[in-house]
């Protein structure tokens, strides 16, 4: 359930954050100690995800682990081509 809800959490900051929210795909792969949310997104709006020197896609990582922190489980978002 929890693994949903960082999905759609992470789907709508990214969907906000570029030019074509169309193209943003999040996928997910859970682990027994650890859930990896993959964040796809056009080619052009790459560099607003990652953001100057990753402040953005750092900023992105912050939010998502603070909404699982009671859980007890790890989450990784990585962004992907």
């Amino acid at each position: 359930m929890e693994v949903l809800y960082l999905k759609d959490l992470l789907e709508l900051i990214a969907k906000n954050i570029v030019d074509n929210p169309s193209e943003v795909k999040v996928t997910k792969v859970e682990g027994s100690q650890s859930v990896i949310l993959e964040l796809e997104v056009a080619d052009e709006d790459m560099g607003k995800v990652i953001g100057k020197k990753g402040r953005i896609a750092k900023a992105i990582r912050t939010v998502v682990k603070a909404a699982v922190t009671k859980k007890k489980k790890r989450v990784i978002v990585e962004i992907i081509q």
